[in-house]
């Protein structure tokens, strides 16, 4: 069997994994060993059909990849907080004074019970507090400063 072929196989093989996998780690070896493929086709003798496999290799990984890479990561979505924990962070306006034991916000047009997460604090009803965690159907606030 020719070379140029082993190469070619090698090229289709790690094509086929990097549509399996996205890595882009084995796009470049594939696309390096069909390269690779063409110089043995040529007739260059397998030591410097190495030298082109590992130049291309070289090549895409110091300009395609940095490319690829940033492709991907534009494309991904931001993690976005849902439910409950997307209150945390959140401006409340205080109803009912808020102290270590009981009290009353409003968070996003929904009334809340809620605590000082600093047991020590009594905050006054008219007050602007941030969301520090939510527990169970309470919400722990601190007030701005």
């Amino acid at each position: 069997m020719d070379y140029w072929v082993i190469w070619l196989i090698l090229a289709v093989a790690l094509g086929v994994a990097e549509i399996l996998t996205l890595t882009t780690a084995l796009g470049l070896l594939g696309g390096a060993a069909l390269i690779a493929s063409i110089a043995a086709g040529l007739g260059l003798p397998v030591p410097l059909q190495l030298v082109v496999f590992i130049a291309a290799l070289g090549a895409g990984v110091t300009v395609v990849r940095p490319i690829a890479k940033r492709q991907l990561t534009m494309r991904q979505p931001r993690s976005q907080r849902f439910g409950i924990q997307a209150l945390v962070g959140k401006p409340a306006y205080v109803l009912r004074e808020v102290t270590g034991r009981d009290g009353r916000v409003r968070i996003g047009g929904e009334e809340w019970s809620a605590r000082a997460y600093d047991e020590t604090l009594v905050i006054p009803a008219g007050a602007t507090v941030d969301v520090i965690e939510i527990e169970g159907a309470t919400a722990l606030v601190y007030p701005r400063e």
